[in-house]
């Protein structure tokens, strides 16, 4: 009898499981285009079931080697220098390295393309859709996510390093939507 009993609860238990409906997966893209509205790459933001963020993105046509990528906190991507996206997404107070928005450079291999996952829980998918959304930005070198020795800065990170990791010129812009 009482291994009648617990048949009838596994069975019912495993009929929950797969009908279970799973929870609703919320995706954002950006579409990566240079100075001249080219389309060089996508980008993906999608929820995970562990409150955070997938970051993934494609990109062809880049220099090679290392360049900052970024949440910026406007989502307007004006060219050719794409200043409409503002600064790097952040909360009050913080200094690069520490912005929401500060993510894994990203390495663009010799013929041009790269592809980078993150997974992050700096921002959610509601920060990226406030009201004046934000924008995917690849710069034109690398990040050096505030790290300058002393002997270059004894009085600390100048303003620039402060704000944007001297990582250059913004090269291509994605609109989160």
């Amino acid at each position: 009898m009482l291994a009648a009993v617990c048949a009838v609860v596994a069975v019912a238990a495993l009929t929950t499981i797969v009908t279970a409906k799973p929870p609703t997966t919320v995706v954002l893209d950006a579409t990566l285009r240079d100075a001249a509205g080219t389309a060089v790459g996508t980008v993906s933001f999608k929820s995970t079931a562990w409150r955070s963020i997938d970051v993934q993105a494609r990109v062809r046509g880049m220099r090679p080697g290392f360049h900052g990528f970024h949440i910026h906190s406007v989502g307007t991507c004006d060219a050719p220098k794409f200043t409409s996206a503002k600064g790097h997404l952040k909360v009050e107070g913080q200094s690069h390295g520490e912005h929401a928005g500060d993510m894994s450079s990203l390495l663009v291999k010799g013929n041009g393309t790269a592809t980078l996952r993150v997974t992050t829980d700096r921002f959610t998918l509601a920060d990226l859709r406030d009201a004046d959304g934000s924008a995917v930005m690849v710069h034109s070198g690398p990040d050096n996510f505030a790290n300058v020795p002393p002997r270059y800065a004894p009085a600390g990170p100048d303003q620039e390093t402060q704000d944007t990791g001297d990582s250059g010129a913004r090269v291509a812009c994605g609109e989160v939507k």
